[in-house]
């Protein structure tokens, strides 16, 4: 493999629209806008907080939806099923406090997500079940009786 660069034909290791070892300002302007923020600029948005991911799968008999949410407790979540609609979702605020002879240092996030999910008119939302464990939350969604599949 080479580690040979590619140089344009004058030479230079310059990108095109570069003059000398410098950006042209329109090139620099292009290039500020259409990369993503710096790093620097990110640290303090959302936390580290994502959507959380979802596995959804179907027996014979039920639907299971499970969420992967680590660090929370089953009370930061609330569930709703309207209108065949499921709606997963959580609010979270932390704060945090640290003080000293020469300072005090106040840190505060917020972070909060919500998920919703059709469900097939098969489903008998009336026994749905949800349990927490080990930061994932699981969602039994049992079939109704016409609907689950019945043995030859």
């Amino acid at each position: 493999m080479s580690n040979l660069i590619k140089s344009e034909k004058n030479g230079s290791l310059a990108k095109p629209g570069m003059t000398g070892t410098f950006p042209t300002w329109s090139s620099w302007i292009d290039e500020m806008f259409n990369n993503d923020l710096p790093s620097v600029f990110k640290t303090n948005f959302n936390a580290g907080f994502s959507l959380p991911k979802v596995n959804i799968s179907e027996t014979d008999d039920a639907f299971t939806v499970a969420l992967a949410a680590p660090g929370m407790k089953k009370d930061d979540f609330k569930i709703e099923i309207d209108n065949q609609v499921l709606s997963i979702s959580s609010e979270m605020e932390q704060n945090e406090e640290t003080e000293s002879d020469n300072f005090t240092r106040r840190e505060f996030g917020y972070s909060s997500f919500q998920r919703s999910f059709t469900l097939p008119e098969s489903v008998d939302s009336e026994k749905a079940t949800a349990s927490y464990e080990d930061g994932i939350l699981k969602l039994e969604l049992p079939k109704k009786e016409e609907a689950k599949k019945k043995p030859p």
